[in-house]
């Protein structure tokens, strides 16, 4: 279990929050220019690094704000949290 830092409502269960993907996924530069199965991947295959990710997570349960993770992927250390 993640105990996540809101910034508003303080540490919190990783049951109140849904997963909202990285924070730092980019679209492509020329998104009008790709074949439609690259575009279809890019909107459907979530990036697996190791290692540090940025990563947004909603506090459903909660506030109901977004807030942004620090977290790695192979050990689930959390680097912090933020709004």
């Amino acid at each position: 279990m993640l105990l996540l830092t809101c910034p508003h409502c303080g540490p919190r269960d990783e049951r109140e929050f849904v997963y909202g993907g990285p924070s730092a996924a980019k679209r492509p530069d020329d998104a009008g220019g790709i074949s439609e199965e690259a575009w279809i991947e890019h909107l459907t295959v979530p990036p697996n690094p190791v290692g540090a990710v940025a990563e947004r997570w909603w506090h459903a349960r909660g506030c109901g704000e977004w807030i942004k993770v620090s977290r790695d992927t192979v050990t689930h250390d959390l680097g912090g949290t933020g709004g």
